[in-house]
């Protein structure tokens, strides 16, 4: 049996090993405390509301997924069609202003829907710098397909559930968007307003 040897020091090594792994992160975590990053655990069943959305949003896009990519399309491509759909003549920077993505991005997802007939740009009236955009026929089609799938889902869910309608629903998912950017969801969905506003 091999020995387990102290320095004359008295100091186990294999000790001071170990504390020596043991201070990064010993003074990580300090770092993080102060810095706010790592406090007490949330509450477990919040936690579990968080891992829900994920589901449910994994699940929710799925069949759009699929659909999407018999086109050779992603989940960008849907969010810049089905707003471009919902409001006919928006412009390019309410479009960015509703995804907040970069007008890099948006240029490249809006360059492929175009060039492949999904979107078409107009000129502004009054400004012919802007661009107001509308989907095309086969756009729209592909846009209330999208809808019709993902609404079925949500129809099924409110019914798993027991919910005659899905007013608490709505308040929800309003409360989630930010203080700030109410108002604009509000104006753009006018038909919810009234029932995310509550009594």
């Amino acid at each position: 049996m091999q020995e387990h040897k102290v320095e004359p020091s008295g100091k186990d090594p294999k000790q001071d090993r170990t504390r020596d792994v043991d201070a990064p992160v010993s003074r990580n975590l300090k770092a993080a405390q102060m810095a706010g990053l790592a406090s007490s655990p949330p509450d477990p069943k919040l936690v579990t509301f968080v891992e829900l959305l994920f589901f449910a949003y994994r699940d929710f896009t799925r069949e759009a997924d699929a659909v999407l990519a018999e086109y050779g399309l992603g989940r960008a491509h849907h969010r810049v069609l089905h707003f471009v759909n919902r409001s006919p003549g928006l412009k390019v920077a309410e479009l960015l202003d509703i995804l907040k993505i970069t007008k890099q991005s948006l240029a490249r997802v809006l360059k492929e829907l175009v060039d492949q007939g999904w979107i078409i740009q107009h000129e502004g009236t009054s400004d012919r710098r802007q661009r107001l955009l509308y989907a095309t026929e086969k756009g729209q089609a592909l846009s209330h397909r999208l809808d019709a799938l993902q609404a079925r889902r949500v129809d099924d869910a409110l019914r798993a559930a027991g919910l005659d309608n899905g007013d608490t629903i709505a308040r929800f998912l309003f409360s989630m968007t930010s203080q700030e950017e109410r108002e604009k969801v509000w104006a753009l969905l006018p038909a919810a307003a009234p029932i995310a506003r509550g009594p």
